[in-house]
């Protein structure tokens, strides 16, 4: 598949099922990462993957986080299951550090673009995934409990696995309301 197909016919895909990527296929995965706008060089961000009994720990990571929060039991059940969604799970952390010239946020939006190459890669490779947020990305539990930093946040989970149905191609709006020229 050329790179315009991909960008222009790309969909999440929100069922997951294994296999997961190969050693190979996450390793293309993960250098798709370190390829993208990265102002001075800092690579900052951080990849926690968890595959096989690691999609556990990170259920019992969200689920402990829940309960740090009084959440329902129903939902803490709920939590600890969330990554049993698919065969692979990537946390993709932005690591924000000091620079005189490149503003914490730019280095969030590098970890962002880090997370969206992932997923082409992963496209690319003939494999399915959905980039998820929600709130365990932002609680501060959760980033305790992976040791991040307090200047860290989570930009997304990224769910890898193959597609257990192949979602339809999102249909376009007609114009470009959504851009503009000066």
């Amino acid at each position: 598949m050329d790179a315009l197909t991909l960008l222009l016919t790309r969909q999440s895909s929100p069922r997951l099922i294994a296999p997961g990527p190969t050693d190979e296929q996450l390793k293309n995965i993960l250098d798709a990462a370190a390829r993208v706008p990265d102002h001075a060089g800092l690579t900052p961000w951080e990849f926690i993957i968890a595959t096989g009994d690691g999609l556990k720990t990170l259920g019992n990571i969200f689920a402990k986080a829940a309960r740090l929060n009084d959440a329902e039991e129903d939902f803490i059940s709920k939590a600890s299951n969330m990554p049993l969604r698919a065969p692979t799970v990537i946390t993709v952390v932005a690591k924000v550090k000091q620079h005189p010239k490149v503003p914490a946020f730019e280095q969030q939006l590098a970890a962002g673009c880090a997370a969206m190459a992932m997923q082409q890669a992963v496209f690319a490779q003939g494999l399915g995934g959905i980039w998820r947020t929600g709130a365990f990305a932002f609680d501060r539990n959760v980033h305790q409990l992976l040791d991040l930093e307090a200047t860290d946040q989570i930009v997304g989970f990224l769910y890898i696995g193959t597609p257990a149905f192949q979602a339809p191609t999102k249909s376009l709006k007609e114009g470009m309301g959504f851009a503009r020229y000066l």
